[in-house]
């Protein structure tokens, strides 16, 4: 079992406002590859910036709504892992816990967190590039893209691609959360895209307590207070048990499985 500052477990347990950034490390531990790793087989010849633009998208709209089909697939055959479990917890036992993730796969949601923004859209919904109309079903055909019921647009994945703006009611929302949190967690991520890169340097800045787990060190690594280096699905479990462990009703092993 990991031992962690005591400080820390004291801080969290008198914590009212807590906020955490979630990067592609914490979908990793799910099997799932990284934005930039997940070429392979007929897509290897592609570079992923190649793909994920509206530029892309006009010059070859098919070839983009494949990619995107492909690793849709990906993310629905994916399930959380103990570190999303671990951060549901938190979420009940933490009086305002907002979860801002960089993730597109919904694997937060299905693990259960309730009050997560998605900086980067979510991959498994589908909308229409000209009228923004969410298609809950469409009808695949391998010669051209599905088009959108009301207008008669093409669909497209609702993720945000280079050259597009982040949604702002998600972004205010998370600097928000970010310049009034206690304490900041920053989970698997480089801490280098962007404007999300930003925020746990905001909370600094703001007086909060900053917590960095991640697989290795990282350019955030100097700034924070506390960093913890290592798999998040080991270390958020234990981090929860060493603070709430004796006192959570919610709590059983059986959570993180």
């Amino acid at each position: 079992m990991m031992t962690f500052p005591l400080d820390l477990i004291h801080f969290l347990k008198k914590a009212a406002r807590v906020a955490v950034l979630t990067g592609a490390g914490v979908s990793q531990e799910s099997g799932l590859r990284t934005f930039r790793d997940a070429q392979a087989g007929l897509w290897a010849q592609y570079r992923p910036e190649d793909l994920a633009t509206p530029t892309a998208f006009a010059r070859d709209p098919k070839l983009v709504w494949d990619w995107y089909a492909y690793r849709r697939e990906a993310a629905k055959s994916a399930h959380p892992n103990a570190g999303h479990f671990a951060l549901v917890e938190m979420e009940k036992l933490i009086p305002e816990l907002t979860l801002i993730t960089q993730n597109v796969d919904g694997l937060h949601r299905m693990a259960g967190s309730k009050n997560i923004l998605e900086l980067h859209g979510n991959i498994l919904n589908v909308r229409c590039s000209e009228c923004g109309t969410f298609a809950e079903t469409w009808e695949d055909d391998p010669e051209s893209v599905p088009r959108c019921k009301k207008c008669g647009g093409l669909l497209r994945p609702d993720v945000v691609w280079f050259e597009e703006t982040l949604p702002r009611d998600q972004l205010e929302a998370a600097v928000h959360a970010t310049r009034t949190c206690q304490i900041f967690f920053s989970i698997g991520t480089s801490g280098v895209v962007h404007p999300a890169a930003a925020l746990a340097h905001a909370a600094k800045a703001e007086g909060a307590v900053v917590v960095e787990v991640n697989a290795e060190p990282t350019p955030l690594t100097p700034r924070v207070d506390y960093a913890f280096h290592g798999k998040s699905g080991e270390i958020l479990p234990e981090l929860v048990k060493s603070v709430w462990g004796n006192e959570n009703r919610f709590f059983s092993d059986e959570s993180f499985k």
